[in-house]
């Protein structure tokens, strides 16, 4: 019979002393924690050890480390377990289990074919901070019918450690997961507040110098210039929302005023927006993209073609519409006349079209300009 160690026994505090102060390594986290099963299996004499981390949802095991099973034992058995049977017991209640059979438990699930076969049991809660992490097995304790309260005691010494091993490394990653998105917005910002009010300008400016070049040639290749700034924009803007980033969880108020707002640049002034009707609650997500899209269309041509001083955007919404209004006192169109052609106006009326609403772009004899783009609310 194997001598039985005592939790109070100095080199068995030495030992649990050394496992924690390994957490404060450098060690990768399934290195440390195979460490502590196999201590684990070495102070109780258990023929077998086995640490099983939980999912993030605490539902069944997403890692499972074994600790002596040879490596054709370990073949044999194939997959490895998820948390069924005894093992689905320390799941769903986190509490000591000691077994002097584990075929004894009412939960009792099996062995699969080529598992070797265990009597004894110990079962062992990981916890930190009282949040539960995983669970500490042994079986077969060597020259004993089953574990004792002493095994019980050491063991859960040791799975404080893995517990507090499992928590920082979840904890590193998520600082991790935080510092990457971060930079991202830090990227999507810039590339919104900066590169793109940039390509604006020098888009506005070059449309302008083709304006006055009276070479046609010449005039022509800075149009087609003044075409690729434009998609360009188009693709970095692409780029910005694929990053989520940019506007956060604003509703379409907040994003349709800060969208106003870095326009100021391309028309010279600043646009002023109202709101009528429960616009962030009854404008869905689909509607809400398409109509920043048409908000940005709107203004740009404002600045290229309008010659505007003044311009007014009114969003509203009801039970059947979202309508979007956008005035201007610019040279306008004519009068009753509106507007055909135009890819800024093509797309602006496809995405109306898309959404089963209409589009229209109405002069005035005096002067100034009226786009109204309305969808129905539900889709």
């Amino acid at each position: 019979m194997m001598p039985h160690r005592s939790i109070e026994d100095p080199t068995t505090l030495r030992r649990i002393l050394d496992a924690m102060l390994l957490i404060e390594g450098d060690l990768d986290l399934s290195v440390l924690l195979r460490h502590v099963v196999e201590e684990a299996r070495s102070m109780t004499g258990a023929r077998f050890g086995a640490l099983g981390v939980l999912n993030e949802d605490r539902t069944a095991l997403a890692e499972f480390i074994t600790v002596g099973l040879g490596p054709d034992e370990a073949a044999q058995i194939g997959a490895l377990p998820t948390g069924k049977g005894v093992l689905g017991v320390l799941i769903a209640e986190p509490v000591p289990l000691r077994l002097a059979r584990i075929d004894s438990h009412p939960e009792t699930y099996g062995f699969p074919p080529g598992h070797p076969p265990m009597t004894s049991f110990l079962g062992v809660p990981i916890k930190a901070r009282h949040e539960i992490y995983g669970n500490l097995y042994l079986t077969d304790k060597v020259g004993w019918s089953e574990f004792t309260r002493d095994d019980e005691a050491l063991v859960g010494s040791l799975a404080v450690a893995a517990g507090i091993a499992i928590e920082n490394a979840r904890l590193h990653e998520r600082v991790q997961e935080v510092a990457v998105y971060d930079e991202r917005d830090r990227l999507a910002r810039d590339l919104h507040d900066t590169v793109i009010q940039r390509l604006f300008g020098a888009g506005l400016r070059l449309q302008g110098i083709a304006g006055a070049v009276r070479e046609a040639d010449i005039a022509r290749r800075m149009g087609t210039v003044v075409t690729e700034i434009d998609e360009s924009i188009t693709q970095l803007r692409s780029i910005i929302y694929a990053l989520g980033l940019v506007g956060g969880e604003q509703g379409i108020r907040a994003k349709t005023i800060t969208l106003v707002r870095d326009l100021a640049e391309v028309v010279g002034f600043e646009v002023l927006s109202s709101f009528d009707g429960a616009v962030d609650s009854a404008i869905s997500e689909e509607i809400a993209e398409h109509l920043l899209i048409v908000v940005r269309e709107a203004i740009t041509n404002i600045g290229r073609h309008a010659h505007a001083t003044e311009a007014t955007v009114r969003l509203s919404v009801d039970a059947d519409y979202c309508q979007l209004i956008v005035t201007d006192n610019g040279i306008g169109l004519g009068s009753g006349k509106t507007r055909e052609g135009g890819s800024g106006l093509v797309n602006m009326r496809r995405r109306a079209e898309k959404l089963r609403g209409s589009f229209d772009l109405v002069g005035s004899s005096d002067g100034g300009t009226t786009l109204t783009w309305r969808v129905p609310t539900y889709q």
